[in-house]
């Protein structure tokens, strides 16, 4: 593994943008300053170089919430594939969900996937342990070092773990030695608006009423729930993808370091509203629900407030015929990891955010919370993982250069102004201008716990 020079790039980082130079020895950063890089550096230097001039150079994004569907629905997409997509993308880490087949809830498939990922995976990566009602005495000796966080599903999504015993929730809430991940959304209330939509409407239900059925009150309900038990127990508790303006007002605008209770809102949620339906249909269903302009606009306003702490994806795969069934057979979820940066990039070209938040919320605040040992900041001694961004290279997605193993994008046809031309992982380049190369193997996260 030789060292690399990067020079001339405008690096952003922790806040500044300047322009400067990173080295790399090995796996990891040996300096980084302002300016160019000084002569006896470069003179010293025998290895590549790569000129950033006009370019952004960043740390590698950290996506807490993907679903690569591995084991059992591989056809879809698996830990290869996905991650290979994320590397394209700027995504140099992941946090895998365990709503697979078998679900990640015992010991036993929680290590199969560890084992899975450091023979295919091309990015670094960890997996949460589902909890179910009944596997408590398990999910308490979960190494903390070592696993990211439990996943509770406060409402039921793909792979049917809903957690709604009231004992067994407060039990989770009061011994989980690591962070709670919550999916939340009110079972009984969606149970009940499916049943209503079911006998006023049928086989006639169109996307449009998805976030009918999975209403914003569905949600709060549930998120408030979850809140409450963290407030009661003291718990670490992270809540995922929220979905509407209302939910805001459990969150509080602290430094994300000074908080127990955290969230998180996807990609999809600040770009998508109810209006797109009508061009997009099944491709932008998901749980919870893509729902208002208020509710979108609502949430890109507490990035900038920091009610809401980080910009995630819940990339979650489907076949293109899973997703052209009609929309009581088509399953909620969609791929997003490939885009993802771009994507909040182009947000803060129109001016919803800087690129510096950006960088905030996809980088740095995962690393934060999760508490990642050497990764989401461009510092000396910090692993070498980092990103290179064109942000004058406009380009569109289409099928042929999706590298999903489901093939295609919700934002295909979309045209993007920024365009990832390097992505390196632990000191070496895994993705150059097109190129992923996918003989490279990520390494297990370790959290400073």
């Amino acid at each position: 593994m030789s060292d690399i020079l990067i020079e001339g790039g405008t690096i952003l980082n922790e806040g500044r943008r300047y322009e400067g130079y990173i080295l790399t020895h090995g796996e990891r950063i040996a300096a980084l300053g302002e300016g160019p890089a000084p002569a006896e550096l470069r003179d010293r230097h025998h290895g590549e170089r790569i000129d950033a001039k006009g370019q952004w150079v960043l740390p590698g994004v950290i996506d807490d919430q993907v679903h690569f569907r591995e084991p059992g629905l591989t056809y879809k997409a698996d830990i290869h594939s996905e991650s290979k997509a994320g590397v394209a993308g700027g995504v140099t880490s992941f946090m895998d969900m365990p709503n697979t087949k078998p679900p990640t809830t015992s010991e036993e498939e929680l290590e199969w996937k560890f084992e899975c990922a450091a023979e295919t995976s091309v990015a670094n990566y960890s997996f949460y342990f589902g909890a179910t009602n009944d596997n408590l005495r398990t999910l308490t000796r979960i190494d903390p070092q070592r696993v990211c966080g439990v996943k509770l599903f406060m409402g039921s999504s793909t792979g049917n773990m809903l957690v709604d015993n009231e004992r067994t929730l407060s039990a989770i809430f009061a011994e989980s030695p690591v962070l709670i991940a919550t999916h939340c959304e009110s079972e009984p209330m969606i149970r009940a608006a499916i049943e209503e939509y079911k006998h006023r409407y049928g086989d006639q239900v169109t996307p449009a009423m998805h976030p009918l059925i999975r209403s914003a009150e569905a949600c709060y309900r549930s998120s408030a729930h979850a809140v409450e038990l963290a407030d009661r127990y003291g718990a670490q508790l992270h809540v995922l993808h929220l979905s509407t303006a209302r939910e805001l007002s459990l969150f509080d605008a602290r430094p994300l370091a000074e908080k127990k209770i955290t969230s998180e809102v996807c990609v999809h949620h600040l770009w998508f509203s109810e209006e797109d339906y009508a061009r997009k249909g099944n491709l932008i269903k998901w749980n919870p629900a893509v729902k208002s302009t208020a509710d979108r606009d609502a949430l890109r306003g507490g990035l900038l407030s920091g009610k809401v702490d980080m910009v995630a994806t819940d990339h979650a795969p489907h076949t293109w015929e899973e997703k052209q069934r009609p929309y009581w057979e088509c399953p909620s979820g969609g791929p997003l990891l490939q885009h993802s940066l771009v994507a909040m990039l182009e947000l803060a070209a129109q001016g919803v955010l800087t690129p510096e938040q950006v960088v905030e919320k996809m980088c740095h605040a995962p690393a934060t919370r999760f508490a990642i040992h050497g990764r989401g900041f461009l510092r000396e001694g910090a692993y070498a993982d980092i990103v290179i961004v064109d942000p004058k290279a406009p380009w569109s997605v289409a099928r042929e250069n999706i590298l999903y193993k489901c093939g295609w994008s919700p934002f295909e046809g979309v045209k993007f102004r920024h365009r990832v031309t390097h992505t390196l992982i632990n000191g070496q380049v895994v993705y150059r201008n097109g190129v992923v190369d996918d003989s490279f193997r990520g390494q297990a996260l370790r959290f400073d716990r």
